[in-house]
């Protein structure tokens, strides 16, 4: 059982990192400094929602496995 959900927890992760790389920038970065004004694009669209979605439902069985796996509570 310990197996799967490592398995489990591995792959979510691996997800995860994929998932978060995939996220268009929010901000300009460095470049930011100097510039001034706002940015032409400030709402999310529908596939950047779903992608947050998903990212955040990774996130919380990624960390929820994290605990339940160093905790020791499956045998």
């Amino acid at each position: 059982m310990i197996q799967i959900f490592s398995w489990i927890w591995v792959f979510s992760g691996v997800l995860l990192i994929l998932l978060v790389l995939l996220h268009s920038p929010k901000g300009d970065g460095m470049g930011g400094i100097a510039a001034s004004g706002s940015s032409m694009f400030n709402s999310a669209s529908s596939a950047e929602a779903s992608l947050n979605k998903i990212t955040w439902t990774l996130l919380v069985i990624f960390l929820s496995l994290a605990i339940i796996l160093s905790a020791g509570w499956i045998s």
